[in-house]
């Protein structure tokens, strides 16, 4: 019965990530950001029980991407479509059968994050050296990134923040940004516990304190500045 629990764990993260798709469609993106992030709380357990109870398998693992191209691949891209479309920027009308429509072709720039995030899932499940290591961003962390924007738009509310987040090229650019950094050959630390020594997981200590110092002080606006620390501490940490 025990090796039911962790892809139990993982469907839970699926369902989390299927709401999550619907509210962001619906342009709910604060119900869509709470959701993905409960998606990757599940995330976070199944590994944990697999390790736990031993039971780990070949299911597990492809399972576990594939909740998680629905979780921290299709929402983000959706939310970038959202973010796009509120940017009121110019584009092609896209027409159907001769039918013009009010939307442009610019917001589906947003679905480069999706496919940015299939294809690191599929190298992911057959590459055997990423364990107690990732390399390039890892789709929760990036959907995180993603899903933060919209979080800061309605929580900081900062005139400044509103119009950088708002323009075209900054969301474009973060697009491809992190199209980039999901297939990136830059190696980052994974946060998995072998045992509870500090002096074995110092970076990883020192990096979840600091972030939540950030998140205390800074609330959602820490989420970027802890994604982009996290690949800054992981060259640090491999240069020593």
């Amino acid at each position: 019965m025990k090796q039911y629990i962790p892809n139990f764990i993982t469907l839970l993260n699926l369902f989390s990530g299927c709401v999550a798709a619907v509210y962001a469609v619906l342009n709910h993106l604060e119900l869509a950001a709470l959701f993905v992030s409960l998606g990757i709380l599940f995330d976070f357990f199944d590994g944990l029980a697999a390790r736990v109870l031993n039971v780990q398998s070949e299911v597990g693992i492809q399972l576990d991407s594939l909740a998680d191209m629905v979780t921290s691949g299709l929402v983000p891209g959706i939310v970038m479509f959202q973010l796009l479309q509120m940017s009121e920027t110019g584009g092609w009308n896209l027409g159907f059968m001769g039918h013009e429509t009010d939307m442009t072709a610019l917001p589906f720039v947003g679905f480069i994050i999706t496919l940015g995030s299939a294809y690191r899932l599929a190298k992911f499940n057959i590459d055997e050296n990423q364990v107690s290591s990732f390399i390039g961003l890892p789709t929760p962390a990036n959907a995180l990134l993603i899903l933060s924007l919209p979080l800061i738009l309605l929580y900081h509310n900062n005139n400044v923040l509103n119009t950088i987040i708002l323009n075209e090229w900054f969301l474009i650019g973060l697009t491809c940004l992190s199209a980039f950094l999901l297939n990136s050959k830059i190696e980052l630390f994974a946060l998995k516990f072998k045992n509870w020594s500090f002096r074995d997981n110092a970076v990883r200590y020192l990096f979840l304190i600091g972030s939540l110092v950030l998140l205390f002080t800074l609330r959602f606006l820490a989420i970027p500045i802890i994604i982009f620390l996290y690949i800054a501490t992981s060259f640090l940490s491999k240069k020593d």
